[in-house]
């Protein structure tokens, strides 16, 4: 019986919209009207994350609402409709570091070239598109895109892929860039970049031009008329101090003595260690959660290995327009020139303050050692 009370007193303190914090969801959105012509209630998903009410339109409903332009709703479909396939088959092929196998046991293309190549469909498929580069395939490639206003896309297919084999969490990684190239740009010009983790849910965590703040989408398995559709779930717009850290390239702390500083400095002050090796769940975690740091560091002998272009530069602009703050130890990471597609460099993303302490601390005494690879 007081499970069944303290349940009715949680489903009213949600209906009720009270304790909406800087990670909040939209109101209820209009009717939704799927094709057959029949009308049909939006889907709500209502459930409290720290006090925050989430209640959710349709992708489509909701890129309307924010009034993004055609040209870019098609380019996002694209994405959105590509981390859907490639979360569906992370899910269904049983991998090794090398290959998947389906359930008949035949063996696939190892899972994030599979990645790859979804992506590249989706967007050869889209008149919106122009170029594409993978961090499989490091170049600018022509998908095909003619349309008037059209955009370019850079992605990592499938980071953490080396972890696939233990079912940790893995995501893409992407950014969307007006025009037809993606070298003689920076981060700042993006005009959408995001993450999509696959995990014990399909989430996609997304910041858009013009769009106040980061926003989580939620990929529904469970409605009824709805299955498969992805739903807005959450609106993020601050990420403050908190004592959670994610420490990246761990080895640098080694020959870096800054980050051998700002290592104990997290472990004498009691920071709670949230880290799986896989930088997608770890990144998305500070607009989850809505505090720490998450930080890769180089040094000497262990040079970062991030491409500004694939993974620094958008998650940069995720956390940015989430409420957060990046780094590459001096300036914001969007402010970096991406001359070539490899272009390198080390990274810190959080709060304001933890940011800060990164700069301090470990600062850009070691950017030398980012080469980029011949």
């Amino acid at each position: 019986m007081w499970a069944l009370l303290s349940s009715v007193a949680l489903l009213l303190v949600v209906r009720s919209g009270h304790a909406l914090t800087g990670r909040t969801a939209f109101a209820p959105a209009a009717p939704l009207t799927p094709r057959g012509g029949t009308s049909a209630s939006v889907v709500r998903r209502a459930h409290v994350r720290r006090g925050v009410r989430m209640e959710g339109e349709t992708l489509d409903q909701w890129m309307t609402a924010q009034n993004i332009s055609p040209s870019l709703q098609s380019t996002l479909t694209a994405l959105f409709a590509a981390c859907k396939e490639i979360g569906y088959k992370v899910r269904t092929a049983s991998c090794n570091k090398i290959s998947c196998f389906n359930q008949f046991g035949d063996e696939q293309l190892a899972v994030d070239v599979l990645a790859n190549k979804i992506l590249f469909d989706q967007f050869e498929a889209c008149d919106n598109i122009a170029t594409a580069s993978s961090e499989e395939e490091p170049i600018e490639k022509d998908v095909g895109g003619r349309a008037d206003d059209v955009y370019s896309v850079a992605f990592d297919p499938l980071d953490g892929s080396s972890i696939v084999d233990t079912n940790f969490a893995v995501g893409t990684i992407f950014g969307v860039w007006p025009g037809t190239k993606l070298t003689g740009i920076k981060g700042s010009e993006m005009v959408a970049g995001g993450l999509c983790t696959y995990g014990p849910r399909t989430s996609m965590s997304i910041a858009i031009d013009g769009v106040e703040g980061a926003h989580e989408f939620l990929l529904v398995d469970d409605y009824t008329g709805l299955h498969g559709s992805w739903v807005h779930a959450a609106t993020f717009t601050a990420i403050d101090s908190g004592k959670l850290f994610a420490p990246g390239n761990l080895r640098a702390t080694q020959d870096n003595p800054g980050y051998n500083e700002l290592f104990n400095y997290w472990l004498g002050n009691k920071y709670q260690l949230r880290y799986t090796g896989g930088m997608v769940p770890d990144v998305n975690q500070l607009l989850i959660k809505g505090k720490g740091v998450y930080v890769t560091p180089s040094s000497p002998s262990c040079p970062s290995k991030l491409r500004l272009l694939y993974e620094v530069a958008p998650l940069g602009y995720l956390i940015e327009k989430g409420g957060g703050m990046s780094s590459d130890g001096e300036k914001s990471v969007l402010e970096i020139p991406i001359t070539t597609t490899d272009v390198r460099t080390q990274c810190a993303y959080g709060s304001e303050e933890e940011v800060e302490r990164f700069n301090t601390l470990v600062g850009t005494k070691y950017a030398a050692a980012l080469t980029p690879a011949a």
